[in-house]
């Protein structure tokens, strides 16, 4: 690390469910294949809105100290000593995770599952609602000069848009359905166009999310409470939930033609009923999404293309002593992206 780099630095910290505070903690020291990156956007996500209003999610519980925030991007500022100095001053977007990179998993390429992945923001690795953050170099990706750095931070989103739409295997003329129009039910929405999918129908209860679904890609939008979309005769070649609503989930299955895809994203209850023998009898293909691998090189492509617009998504932002108002103005409805900016740009 540079003497230029400061020894201590802000970051929000949540300390218990409810309580966030501005905390003055150590600067991160580099690991010889590590990068330092002062963190000009961070996006906060749904998981970031849980763990600070429940304090855990499933089996990952905050029991000690925690900086959040996963999705995010800055500059290059020092360099761990097996990482070239010339990286200094790149602007990048991070991929928040570490693999084990020897486990079976890892061997074959999935090393989202591997079991020993420490990922910013999961109990009890540190995000990065921070001024500066760490991460290994080859997780730290060179934008373009064109791309800003809230689109780089949305990155992380868009993986997972990327990894749901590989997973249902749009392609082009594809026909898919999407339950949920928040921030990953759009940019799901978004990839498949990109992927060339030639109908897109999203599924929302709220008006006002339907019409943005219509801006970004969806061809149709129908409201759940106002039509039975089990009984449509939509024959789908993929469902893709984004929502984790046992009834949207249920409704999406039924929609989906034979041999065709469910992928499930959205958080939800950890057990929900589904309708086995419509799966049986289909021989429809169910899987979950747990993040994502190998996407960063193409969501940085789509995304500087214009082929997926993330900057029009945010529609709030925050300074880093701001972050319980941007946890909290995430969870409304009229809210897609909200992001926090830890340093001045």
């Amino acid at each position: 690390m540079t003497s230029t780099i400061p020894t201590t630095m802000n970051a929000s910290v949540l300390h218990t469910a409810g309580d966030v505070r501005t905390d003055v903690v150590d600067t991160p020291t580099l690991a010889p294949d590590q990068v330092l990156v002062r963190i000009a956007a961070v996006g906060v996500c749904g998981s970031d809105v849980h763990y600070y209003h429940e304090g855990r999610i499933g089996s990952f519980i905050v029991e000690q100290p925690l900086i959040l925030g996963h999705e995010s991007a800055g500059t290059i500022v020092a360099t761990g000593s097996d990482v070239p100095a010339t990286r200094i001053g790149e602007r990048v977007s991070i991929e928040p995770q570490r693999a084990c990179r020897h486990c079976e998993q890892c061997k074959h390429g999935r090393y989202n599952l591997c079991a020993e992945m420490e990922f910013y923001a999961t109990p009890p690795i540190d995000g990065a609602f921070a001024e500066y953050a760490a991460i290994q170099a080859d997780y730290a990706f060179p934008i373009p000069d064109s791309m800003s750095f809230d689109a780089a931070a949305l990155c992380e989103p868009l993986s997972v848009g990327i990894w749901s739409n590989q997973k249902a295997g749009t392609a082009p003329g594809s026909r898919i359905l999407i339950a949920g129009a928040g921030p990953i039910g759009i940019i799901v929405a978004q990839v498949a166009r990109a992927f060339g999918a030639s109908e897109i129908i999203v599924s929302d209860p709220v008006a006002e999310r339907r019409e943005v679904a219509l801006r970004f890609g969806a061809t149709t939008v129908l409201d759940p409470l106002a039509a039975d979309i089990a009984t449509l005769g939509l024959e789908v070649d993929a469902f893709i939930d984004a929502s984790g609503a046992q009834p949207a989930i249920r409704a999406g299955i039924h929609a989906v033609a034979p041999a065709g895809r469910v992928v499930l994203v959205g958080m939800g209850a950890d057990e929900v009923t589904m309708p086995v023998s419509r799966i049986q009898n289909r021989e429809l293909l169910v899987t979950g999404v747990f993040r994502y691998a190998n996407t960063w090189p193409l969501a940085i492509a789509l995304a500087s293309s214009g082929a997926v617009d993330l900057d029009a998504l945010v529609t709030g932002r925050f300074g880093l002593d701001e972050v319980e108002a941007a946890l909290e103005a995430a969870g409304r409805p009229s809210t897609m992206k909200v992001v926090v900016t830890p340093n001045e740009r």
